[in-house]
């Protein structure tokens, strides 16, 4: 009893290897848990290495899984639980019961010391129980892990699309202004009529509006990615690049996206762990529903005047009002639940696949769209206008208007390319954190 009760021990790594090895594999990072004084101080120093040069997309996602503090508390998840494996892995403590009873000149005293033979029964199936839920923990951490990485890089091309958007708002609110300015001129030289005029100032209004909003949401977008990448202080200001990546020459083809993403996705293994270890606990209510106490022990009695008696002592819950069906019916429930919710969750992961990969694909031809029409057309048009200008054939509002114009496409652009990014996040993201490796593409 004393060897198999001194047999469970804590793991060297706490269980964190498993979690560090799917996100290498899976994201090509490095996870790290901050145990110490030292560990943060390796962790700092690779922070301010990346943080020295602007941000590209991947050095954003390796920041947030070394800083972000929420995910370093759902480390503490690994040792809650592995800390649960140990404890049933070990016998319970035996119980020593004293009596001393005098009556008159006579002395008893009785000792006795006890035993759960039921902990003593059950210890290698519940071993094996919360075996089975250390092993969904790990897949439940690796999965934030995921989530993290996801929510990082859609953050990321959101927040230098705001910040690329500023740059084109304070172009359309300087033409604006142009305009107003010059219009105010003219009309009061008598050259401009007082419709025209108004038009101009409130063009120009909306453009100083449009640009105060676009400044909000660059702040908004940059606070959020701040947020996920855990830095404070001087940290914050990291740079950015001044423009996303460009489209790619070809979108991505998927082939058999669903059964990958059954296949791959951690929130369903995590779900099965759940199941399978929720099955196990079943069998083990049914198999102590009739005895949930059987301690045994050990007696020494001692009486004045009297040889020394020894013997053993069984105690024994009888069930003569609780059958043990309500722990057997709640089991029954509770594995039931957890069923119905894995087979919810596989049917919500198709669906997200299917309409994350339509996303993706609309991001893309829309993105290319702008890219290949919109842009090139509003350029030609800007030039022609600037011929036309240049040959007084034309105002130089409608220059001006026109320079607008153009800037709105590309503004459009900006965020037609942003939403091609996030789509290709989210498609990583329902496909399990990470794209196939036998990916197509295709025109």
């Amino acid at each position: 009893m004393l060897l198999l009760g001194g047999c469970a021990t804590f793991s060297r790594d706490g269980g964190f290897d498993s979690v560090a090895q799917i996100t290498e594999a899976r994201l090509g990072k490095t996870v790290k848990p901050v145990r110490s004084s030292d560990d943060a101080r390796a962790i700092d120093a690779s922070i301010k290495k990346l943080l020295a040069k602007p941000l590209t997309a991947d050095d954003a996602v390796q920041i947030a899984l070394l800083n972000n503090r929420g995910l370093q508390a759902g480390y503490a998840e690994l040792g809650i639980a592995e800390a649960d494996l140990v404890q049933a892995g070990r016998l319970q403590n035996p119980r020593f019961d004293f009596k001393h009873i005098t009556q008159g000149a006579d002395t008893m005293i009785e000792r006795t010391f006890t035993m759960s033979l039921v902990n003593l029964v059950m210890l290698p199936q519940a071993s094996r129980l919360e075996r089975q839920r250390f092993e969904a923990v790990k897949l439940h951490v690796a999965n934030q892990v995921l989530r993290l990485a996801a929510a990082t890089r859609k953050a990321y091309f959101e927040a230098v699309a705001a910040q690329q958007s500023v740059v084109y708002a304070r172009q359309v609110n300087a033409a604006a202004e142009a305009g107003a300015e010059l219009g105010g001129r003219m009309a009061r030289v008598g050259n401009w009529s007082k419709l025209e005029q108004d038009r101009e100032q409130v063009f120009y209004a909306d453009a100083t509006a449009g640009l105060a909003r676009a400044e909000q949401e660059s702040v908004r977008a940059r606070e959020k990615l701040t947020r996920l990448l855990g830095l404070w202080g001087g940290e914050t200001q990291f740079k950015l690049p001044e423009r996303l990546p460009d489209l790619p020459a070809k979108p991505l083809q998927v082939q058999d996206a669903e059964a990958y993403a059954i296949n791959n996705r951690l929130d369903i293994q995590t779900a099965r762990q759940q199941t399978a270890s929720l099955a196990s606990s079943l069998g083990l209510t049914r198999t102590t529903r009739f005895i949930n106490v059987l301690d045994l022990g050990y007696l020494r009695n001692t009486d004045s005047g009297l040889p020394r008696a020894t013997g053993y002592e069984l105690s024994l819950e009888i069930p003569l009002f609780d059958w043990g069906g309500a722990r057997v019916a709640k089991a029954e429930a509770i594995y039931m639940q957890s069923v119905n919710r894995l087979a919810e969750t596989a049917v919500n992961a198709r669906s997200e696949v299917r309409e994350s990969y339509l996303g993706y694909r609309s991001a893309y031809d829309l993105a290319r769209h702008y890219r290949d029409n919109i842009v090139p057309l509003r350029k030609q048009i800007s030039d022609e206008n600037l011929l036309r200008y240049n040959g007084m054939l034309i105002s130089v509002f409608e220059l001006l208007a026109d320079a607008r114009e153009q800037v709105l496409s590309v503004n459009g652009y900006i965020n037609a390319l942003k939403d091609y990014w996030v789509a290709q996040a989210d498609l990583a993201a329902a496909l399990g954190g990470n794209l196939p490796a036998n990916l197509s593409s295709k025109e």
